[in-house]
């Protein structure tokens, strides 16, 4: 590991890009600025339609390599009373971070997420999610995200800075429960097999 990418003291990795990252390229093929990129798997805490207390969060492409979402803060979602949990709302931003790979048609996990909470986010609020990858060194991909409540251009209620590492088809299968990756594997509708391991789950 260079020196670009860990800590002064030789701790952990730094969320920086090394000096030889690249611009991130936009896949040919990526979903088209506004389109919706639905869930990537039912069962998925945060896209996921199937999970009743789940963020049900509602990704779309954005310009080059970034998109928006939004979720409602629901009750089951509660940290304090009437507030949102940060761990949700740090779930949010990751979910958001994780949907930048099927810009780039690449499969990819994170690394590492730091966040900031700037002001609480109540329950019944709409946080305003958007992300967006801000370079690529081999395997690795960087990106910001915030979240705005009040509207999209509302105050900044979190944010964070993400590495995502590419990873195969084998993360998965391999590490995963058995029984979710046989029953996501067997099913008929093979588009949604395909995206079942696109994303970090």
């Amino acid at each position: 590991m260079s020196a670009a990418t860990t800590s002064a003291g030789g701790g952990r990795p730094r969320l920086a890009p090394p000096p030889d990252a690249t611009a991130p390229v936009r896949h040919p093929d990526a979903p088209a600025p506004g389109e919706l990129l639905g869930a990537h798997y039912d069962q998925c805490f945060g896209c996921g339609e199937d999970q009743p207390q789940g963020l049900r969060l509602a990704a779309r492409a954005g310009e080059g390599v970034s998109v928006t979402a939004e979720f409602t803060v629901r009750p089951a979602h509660q940290g304090a009373p009437g507030l949102a949990h940060g761990g949700v709302l740090v779930t949010a931003l990751d979910e958001t971070l994780g949907s930048l790979s099927w810009l780039r048609r690449v499969i990819a996990v994170t690394g590492r997420l730091e966040s900031d909470f700037l002001r609480p986010v109540p329950v019944g609020a709409t946080l305003y999610l958007s992300a967006r990858c801000t370079a690529v060194a081999g395997r690795k991909m960087y990106g910001t995200a915030e979240g705005r409540i009040g509207g999209p251009d509302g105050p900044v209620a979190v944010r964070a800075e993400a590495l995502f590492v590419e990873v195969d088809l084998g993360h998965f299968t391999g590490n995963g429960r058995p029984e979710e990756i046989r029953a996501a594997m067997s099913d008929p509708d093979q588009a949604k097999v395909a995206r079942a391991f696109e994303v970090n789950p």
